[in-house]
């Protein structure tokens, strides 16, 4: 004759819930939540954006600036045309087929190259994160410090008065022309250059975005390869 069986008192009682089915599209238990306060994702995003904007104003302004600095060594180390006067008030070109004309254009577009190169490895140094305000601030900014480079040094250059310049040199003697820029496209070599520069070290040096933990669970489970017959 057998006693029923009752469960033994000392035994453990498992007091844990039962496990929830895994659903592979559900967020991990330790995953941030969502931002609770409504629109607190758009205030950051404008501050964001208000600081992108205060810096590429001072990007701008500050480039625009080293036009200076290129326009007085462009007055430097631009080559002089040489003009003659016969005495009569015409003025002649000492060495007609001189390049002097073409060089002072030259020197300007390689110099404005460096300049862009410069400014914008600079750029990115400081701010390596990048962003379009940044290259729209190297560009305008490029372009302004050109026309300034320019127009400085046209006006720290040889006088543009050739009648009282030759009066004052006297019949036969060489004096130098006024500096000019006949291609005036060579006023977009600093912003071009600047912004290939930008772009190129921004995406070979540039920060990268982190892959979202979702590609995994997206890809779904993987499946065992199947048994070879060998």
């Amino acid at each position: 004759m057998t006693a029923p069986q009752t469960p033994h008192d000392d035994q453990p009682h498992d007091n844990r819930p039962p496990e929830q089915p895994h659903h592979p599209w559900a967020a991990p238990s330790g995953a941030p939540s969502a931002d609770p306060t409504p629109g607190g994702s758009a205030v950051q995003d404008r501050a964001e954006l208000r600081r992108e904007l205060r810096e590429a104003a001072l990007i701008a302004l500050v480039v625009t600036v080293c036009g200076a600095l290129l326009g007085a060594l462009w007055v430097w180390l631009a080559p002089r045309v040489p003009l003659i006067a016969d005495g009569s008030g015409n003025v002649y070109l000492k060495n007609i087929e001189g390049e002097e004309s073409v060089g002072g254009d030259g020197t300007f577009i390689l110099m404005a190259l460096g300049f862009g190169v410069v400014c914008a490895a600079a750029v990115f140094l400081i701010r390596r994160a990048g962003g379009i305000p940044l290259v729209v601030a190297l560009v305008v900014g490029g372009l302004l410090g050109s026309v300034v480079a320019w127009r400085l040094g046209v006006w720290l250059g040889p006088t543009s008065d050739l009648a009282a310049r030759a009066a004052e040199a006297g019949k036969g003697v060489t004096f130098d022309a006024p500096l000019r820029l006949q291609a005036k496209g060579a006023l977009l070599a600093w912003p071009v250059a600047a912004m290939v520069t930008h772009l190129l070290l921004t995406g070979f040096f540039g920060p990268r975005d982190p892959e979202p933990p979702e590609a995994d669970w997206a890809a779904g489970p993987r499946q065992a390869p199947p048994p070879s017959d060998g």
